[in-house]
């Protein structure tokens, strides 16, 4: 019987990492399957062209708009997308059997929610927390109680 690829998603809000392992007890495949660079500036830094104007809907007055979203928080809905679109072209193609995945909880409830049903249908779990500093080598321990790497 053919051993079951897993793939180990590390993200946050700005970046991600997915590591192969070929079966239990052989860690994380290096360097990682693929990374992701997302938009790691802040907020300000994002807004930081003058807002545009508009005129008052009564009146000649003018006034700054506000955008309608933050744009930090559509970088990183971005960046859930891109990794969600990444993970089904490659279930599609039958790159690894199961899916693991850690991210802070809000990344990881973008991520979930980007998910399709055949890439929900490999997650063998889910970890809410943020390990995307953490040594590819060290990552496995995180998981005993989700999958063995």
């Amino acid at each position: 019987m053919a051993t079951l690829k897993t793939w180990v998603v590390v993200a946050d809000g700005a970046h991600a990492a997915i590591y192969a392992s070929a079966g239990p007890g052989k860690g994380l495949d290096e360097p990682a399957v693929k990374e992701f660079v997302g938009n790691s500036h802040s907020t300000r830094e994002i807004n930081a062209d003058r807002p545009g104007r508009s005129f008052d809907s009564v009146g000649g007055g003018r006034h700054a708009m506000e955008p309608h979203t933050d744009a930090h928080r559509h970088a990183q809905q971005v960046l859930a997308r891109d990794i969600a679109d990444f993970l089904d072209a490659a279930a599609q193609r039958g790159d690894y059997g199961r899916l693991v995945v850690a991210a802070p909880p809000r990344t990881l409830g973008d991520l979930r929610s980007e998910l399709s049903a055949k890439v929900q249908a490999k997650l063998a779990g889910d970890l809410a927390k943020d390990l995307m500093h953490v040594e590819a080598r060290d990552l496995p321990a995180h998981f005993v109680d989700i999958v063995k790497l």
